[in-house]
Formats: C-alpha cells, structure tokens, sequence
C-alpha cells in the first residue's frame, strides 16, 4: 500500500513538537470525486482504509489528546488475507489520518486481533524516554504465511516509546504459547484493585479464558469460561448500572454482539445476568472498546467493523461503524447494555431543520422540499393511532410496527423494541453507504450497509393507518469528516 506520505510527515513533525496530530485526511473534493476519500461512494463519517480490505478494529487506545485505531488490513489487496495491522489516528473520532502500519507479518504468522493498552506505571519495563509505553497484544496466526508454516496461534507482544508512532515486537515472542485451537484476540485491561493485567482470550467453539500477568509479557491462567454467548474478539470491561459508581457489573462481550453481565473479583468472573443481545450482527461485528479514556471524560466508546461493507468499483473493501457510547441501563427492571453515537457527530452538523409539535396523518409531509445527503436525524414520535409510522431518508426506510412491536429497517428485517412510556425515540444517521438507528437512547440499534443513489437526497415522513406527532423533529445535514 502506498501511504499519504505528506499526511505521515506532518503527523511526525507535529508530535516531535508536541502538537496534536492531524484529524482530517487532506481532499481537494469532497463529494463525487476520483481523489481519495473524495470518491462517489466514499463514507464521509465513517471510517475507511485509504485502500484495500479492512475488517475488525484492533488495539483501540487513547493517549495523550489522540485516539489510535489500528485495523485489521491487507495492504496489498482488495480480499482478506496477509493481515496486518493498519493504523489511523484521530483527535475527536469523525476525523482520521491514516499513517504507516504498526504490525507486520513475520516468522510467527500472520497479524490477527488484539487489544492495546498504555502502561502507565511501566510495569513492562519497555519505557525509554518521557513516554509512557504502549503495549499491543495480538494474535501471531501461525500457519497463515509461508514463514509461519506448521506454527500454531500464539499471542505476541508489541510496543512503543515514542507516543504511538513506531512500534518494536517483543524479542520473547510469543508471550502466550498455544493453549487449543486457534485461540486469538487477546483483550488486555488493567485490573486496579489487583493491580495488575487481565487478559480476556478466546480458546475455540464458545469457550474463553482469562489470564493475569504483572507485566505484561509473562501470563497465568485464571478461569475458563465455557459456553459462552459467541466465538472470537472478546472484551471484558466494568460499567456503572444507571450511572451509579457503587452499582457496577462487569461486562463480557462476544463478537457477534452477545453478552453477559456479571461480576469479578481479579480472580474469578461469575455470571449473573444474560445472554443477552446487543445488535444483529450481520452489518455489526468484532467491536472493540477503547482503553485509557481518562476518568474526567469517564465514556466506555466502542467501535465495530460494519462487516460485508464492499462497495464495488472502488478501491477500499469494508469500512467501520460509527463510534458509540455504552452504557448499563436498568429497562422494564432490567440490566441491559445500551449504545448511542457519539457526541463528537455534533462537529459536523451544519444549520439544521426542527420542527416541534407537528401532527402528521397519511400523506402529510413535515419536510417538503428539505434534501440532504449525509443526515442525522433525531426524532421522538407519539404515536397516536397510527400503525405504522417513520421516515424514508434519501430513499432507505426506517418504519416502526405497532402490532409487531418492531423497527423495519433497510436491510428487509427488523429489530423488536415495544414502545417504551407510548413514545419512541429515534436518531439515525445516514452516510453514502450506511444507515445506523439508535432506539430510546440505544436499547436497540441497528446497522446496516447499503450502497445510496448519489443522486437521491430526498426525506419523506411515513405514516399509514392514523396519525402521529412529532414532538420534536431535528434534522442536521453534517460536514465531511474527511474535510
């Protein structure tokens, strides 16, 4: 892959300075274009490699005012294959600059999934100069590369002194040898009360472990969970219940978007509530949190690989979902994981539509002849008697079923959610080649991937069988984040 050689040096002169590093990939235009990230079916806030195949988020770490997002990649080609660790960096999430790869393949196999964390108290031994360390886990695929024939999957180790820019590969790899299967996607996490490193690591059919280190570079094993909700891409994180710190449950999150609540103890972790579901998975899979987030901030951020992403005729494969925000809410009495966009999408609104109080039968319309193409739309409707209700934005239909107590969205499916209070609450956002919907504040959501007529910037309302009310209606067109 050729990289954005003047976007990499800029990057470079600014943190030797001790500047930020730069959020937007340079475009000279920024819709309908040949250049990159300008190209008709570029995502415009999501992000996507420069070129080639993408899929799961890998290593998502905050240090110092910059978010770093390394992916899975093919450098080489438009398929899977040859993995690798892409690199992007971001101040605020919606912007991203692409820079040189972090991980490379070597004698060990192939680059697969893992987790990156910031050593703050060196407990690695790896700082060398007024860095903290960062530390990557990821999995050595043995067996994937000619060099790495015959090996089995281990866990490797990775690290920078120098904020993130250049990183070195543990002269003992692998730091965890083979356990079974194709064990892979080490999520590693600092375990404050025990002070030292847990690692969530998946073994083979639905069975995980969990391992402690003091280092970072020598593990033991703790527990086998077996039987879990899903295969593959683990993460294992705390989280307040209604916001309450002194009411927490530990998280166990599975790839395919299933997980358990629970609670742990440095030692043991032991499930009280779930399975439970999150999201679908087929446009939604492999997420990842990042870490070190600092405690003034205090948000749990997740990213996601919108799986099956190809756009054809262009020359990046795959691309990622928008950033969200977790949380534990207590819903009809219970303890669900919940999910909404964002802030930072505030940043690229631009002057937008409201409306306020609005009742709306069959055939009426709110937006007459309002037309955008990127969109993000926050809407809380009263139903009223209508049985179907919702919108149509640039020709994508988002319609909630009464009767089914469900939202039908793009793809043909649909997603249970009755009515909470007799009111619903959308927010939607609506890129070149995705809708994603939030559900009273992201009890449920959807995603999904679908290739949008340029030429189609229209919003309809919906409503069939009776009326409605918006009670608030906010519609912003939103900036490039490519810009």
């Amino acid at each position: 892959m050729q990289s954005n050689k003047p976007a990499i040096l800029v990057l470079i002169l600014l943190l030797l300075c001790g500047g930020a590093a730069p959020t937007t990939q340079p475009t000279s235009a920024p819709r309908g274009g040949t250049e990159p990230y300008a190209e008709r079916y570029r995502p415009q806030f999501h992000f996507s490699a420069r070129k080639n195949w993408l899929n799961d988020p890998n290593g998502l770490v905050f240090y110092k005012g910059t978010y770093h997002l390394f992916f899975q990649h093919n450098p080489d080609g438009i398929d899977w294959g040859n993995m690798t660790w892409g690199h992007a960096v971001s101040r605020n999430l919606v912007g991203w600059t692409q820079v040189e790869h972090a991980i490379h393949p070597d004698a060990l196999g192939t680059i697969f999934s893992g987790s990156a964390v910031v050593d703050w108290n060196n407990t690695s031994g790896f700082k060398a100069g007024p860095e903290a360390p960062l530390v990557a886990l990821y999995t050595s695929a043995g067996g994937q590369n000619e060099a790495s024939k015959g090996k089995p999957f281990t866990q490797s180790l990775t690290y920078s002194t120098d904020a993130g820019r250049t990183w070195m590969k543990y002269d003992k790899n692998p730091v965890v040898a083979h356990i079974r299967g194709d064990n892979r996607d080490p999520k590693v996490l600092w375990h404050a009360p025990t002070k030292r490193w847990i690692m969530a690591l998946y073994l083979d059919g639905p069975d995980y472990a969990l391992l402690a280190s003091d280092d970072l570079k020598s593990w033991t094993h703790l527990q086998t969970l077996a039987g879990m909700p899903g295969t593959e891409c683990p993460d294992f994180f705390e989280l307040p219940i209604d916001g309450d710190a002194k009411n927490t449950r530990w998280v166990f999150w599975c790839a395919n978007n299933r997980y358990v609540l629970g609670t742990f103890d440095g030692q043991t972790f032991t499930q009280t509530d779930g399975p439970y579901t999150l999201c679908d998975e087929k446009y939604c899979y492999a997420a990842q949190t990042y870490s070190d987030i600092p405690a003034d901030d205090g948000r749990r951020i997740q990213e996601a690989w919108m799986r099956g992403a190809k756009v054809p005729e262009m020359p990046w494969n795959q691309q990622m979902a928008f950033p969200t925000v977790l949380t534990l809410r207590t819903i009809t009495g219970s303890v669900r994981l919940c999910k909404e966009p964002i802030r930072e999408i505030e940043t690229l609104r631009t002057r937008g539509f409201h409306r306020k109080g609005v009742t709306l039968s069959p055939g009426g319309e709110v937006f007459d002849d309002f037309e955008a193409e990127l969109i993000e739309l926050v809407a809380e409707i009263e139903p009223g008697t209508a049985k179907r209700f919702g919108f149509e934005l640039r020709g994508q239909r988002i319609v909630y079923d009464r009767e089914a107590g469900a939202l039908e969205h793009v793809a043909c499916s649909s997603t249970k959610c009755e009515l909470l209070n007799g009111r619903l609450l959308l927010h939607i956002l609506v890129d070149r080649t995705s809708v994603e919907t939030f559900i009273d504040h992201g009890r449920a959501s959807t995603v999904d991937f679908v290739v949008i007529d340029p030429a189609n910037r229209t919003l309809k309302t919906i409503v069939e069988d009776g009326t409605i009310t918006l009670r608030t209606l906010d519609v912003y067109p939103l900036k490039s984040g490519w810009q």
